[in-house]
């Protein structure tokens, strides 16, 4: 449980940072199809080595690369959508994962796959979470300023020079690692939960993109603590119990927040009629 808490706690620091971005993109839904994307390298790990942290790491490293480059090359080269790309891209990724490790025939290893397994986090898989939350942090507060610009005004980005491309890459790239991360935990069906439920939530609690940032590291937080907890206490499966928890915090914002939240929109109704 303390490795568990640990390893959350680092998800939760960086990754919801990246989920706010994703967000303010319109492109919320590009973190999941990484997650599936990486699912190929991830099992070439596995049956190379085994449950082996590092191997599975790296071949999810280059696999999700292959499909966020990929995706983009071939919108370049054909015209069309890079969303389009994504999808055909995920989908085969993803059928190829679950076929290289069903030739183990082992349903346990598919399992853990999927749905991961965050009780079972060991010292390599520990090292990979705050690995990658510290060197998150870092690069995107290099990025910030570019990347909030290409959120909000790409065109006035472009005329400052500020090198949207690169940034663009170097976030995905970001995502990826941090998909990586959590498939210990979470699996890759779950990865991107702690990424973008709280970054969704947080939007009904600030306006503003730091309160956005500051929102979405606590909703994660709470959610990481609360899930292992009813895990604990309730005997159920950790990491859907993590998830459900950040998908309960988003209801309760939805309802509650400040920020266009269903009540705050009732309460103004009668001032404005009157």
């Amino acid at each position: 449980m303390r490795r568990a808490l640990v390893g959350c706690l680092a998800l939760s620091v960086a990754a919801p940072l990246l989920g706010v971005f994703l967000m303010l993109r319109r492109t919320s839904l590009t973190a999941e199809v990484l997650a599936h994307g990486v699912t190929p390298g991830i099992a070439a790990g596995f049956l190379i080595a085994g449950l082996s942290v590092p191997a599975m790491s790296i071949g999810g490293l280059v696999a999700g690369l292959v499909v966020a480059v990929g995706a983009g090359a071939l919108s370049r080269a054909t015209g069309g959508r890079e969303d389009a790309a994504l999808t055909a891209l995920y989908l085969i990724a993803l059928a190829l994962g679950v076929t290289l490790v069903s030739l183990r025939g082992d349903t346990g290893d598919l399992t853990h796959l999927l749905f991961g397994q965050v009780l079972g986090v060991d010292d390599p898989a520990l090292l990979l979470m705050a690995g990658v939350a510290t060197l998150t942090l870092p690069v995107l507060a290099l990025g910030w300023r570019p990347l909030a610009l290409e959120c909000f005004d790409p065109g006035f980005a472009q005329a400052e020079g500020a090198q949207g491309g690169a940034w663009h890459m170097a976030f995905l790239g970001l995502v990826v690692l941090n998909v990586l991360a959590a498939f210990q935990a979470m699996g890759t069906l779950m990865a991107v939960g702690l990424m973008m439920l709280p970054a969704v939530a947080a939007r009904h609690w600030s306006r503003e993109l730091s309160g956005l940032a500051y929102a979405a590291v606590g909703l994660a937080t709470a959610s990481s603590i609360a899930g292992l907890l009813a895990s604990y206490h309730l005997d159920l499966p950790s990491g859907p119990a993590i998830v459900l928890s950040a998908g309960l915090l988003w209801i309760v914002s939805v309802v509650a927040g400040p920020v266009d939240g269903l009540l705050a929109r009732w309460l103004r109704r009668p001032h404005l009629a009157g």
